[in-house]
């Protein structure tokens, strides 16, 4: 069996106990495409001016200082990752124009949340990155990200070889892997809850990581506006493994079983077409090729067009 890649570094306080889990996901045999995503990565150019990295702009970005063949060659090397979802990122010259505007969700939160100063922070299904990078814009100390899609996780090396801060980190661990004992100011679930077949466990377990006494966690997930949460029989919007699209009430009434209080709803937003998209980053299909041709209130399914809410609870 190959050894690991060799990573830039774990954060300086990771525990031991995932690093045997980490040092066998990030190997070769995983992924078809692993050799192909390490030799992009190996492959990026490095400018003489790498500094002045920015994490408070909607790209979050890195000067670079590269020539035109060098930024070339980063385009290249960086479209090797495809598809990115989340971002969007600029390094040097390079805009990376993401599926998801990103940017748009993180104004919603960062309104409500305001300071995130010194706190340590685990965001769940966090992608490649893209948060961790705001959330430190907006003051946090430490920004653990974890999602099981290798590929997210090599979006964030990438991206890493450029940025060189040890407080973001992308794992691909499953939250189910982190003890209870670890826990951290805030905890996001963005865009997880309708993937899980037991909604009121995911929460449970987001509030067990919650640290007490003031902690925060926070659940941003689709939503259905009626009566009575849907429960698709096979798909929504196009994804095989949608299991539970609740309503708001249902929401924050799991919130309050795991033992949140003070819950309250932070957003809710119709996705648009606009913040969701095919990009030459990716350039799969999108939002508009999952909703109803003739009528786009609905999905192709026919339930209701995707709607996301983002709701807040304390644990005391």
């Amino acid at each position: 069996m190959s050894a690991p890649i060799e990573l830039f570094a774990w954060p300086e306080n990771l525990p031991e106990w995932p690093r045997h889990l980490l040092a066998e996901r990030f190997r070769r045999e995983n992924h078809g495409d692993f050799p192909h995503w390490v030799e992009a990565i190996n492959g990026l150019p490095l400018g003489p001016n790498m500094a002045n990295t920015q994490l408070q702009a909607d790209a979050v970005s890195c000067t670079v200082g590269l020539s035109a063949d060098a930024s070339s060659l980063l385009r290249d090397q960086l479209m090797h990752l495809h598809p990115w979802r989340k971002g969007p990122f600029q390094i040097g010259d390079i805009f990376i124009d993401t599926e998801w505007h990103s940017d748009w969700k993180w104004r919603r939160l960062s309104k409500t949340l305001g300071s995130f100063k010194g706190q340590r922070v685990l965001d769940i299904g966090c992608g490649n990155g893209y948060f961790g990078w705001r959330m430190l814009g907006a003051g946090a100390g430490e920004v653990i990200g974890i999602d099981p899609t290798l590929l997210f996780c090599m979006q964030h090396q990438a991206i890493q070889k450029y940025f060189q801060d040890r407080r973001n980190w992308v794992l691909p661990l499953k939250i189910e892997e982190i003890p209870n004992s670890t826990t951290f100011d805030r905890v996001f679930s963005m865009g997880v809850l309708y993937h899980r077949r037991d909604p009121q466990e995911h929460i449970d377990k987001v509030f067990d990581l919650t640290a007490p006494s003031g902690g925060q966690g926070i659940i941003e997930t689709l939503v259905v506006d009626g009566a009575q949460s849907l429960y698709p029989e096979d798909r929504y919007a196009r994804m095989r493994n949608v299991w539970c699209v609740p309503t708001v009430d249902d929401l924050c009434s799991w919130m309050a079983n795991a033992g949140f209080s003070d819950i309250h709803v932070i957003d809710v937003t119709t996705t648009s077409l606009e913040e969701q998209r095919s990009t030459p980053w990716m350039h799969f299909e999108s939002l508009v090729h999952s909703l109803d041709p003739h009528d786009q209130t609905l999905t192709a399914e026919g339930h209701p067009r995707p709607i996301r809410a983002m709701v807040v609870g304390h644990k005391d």
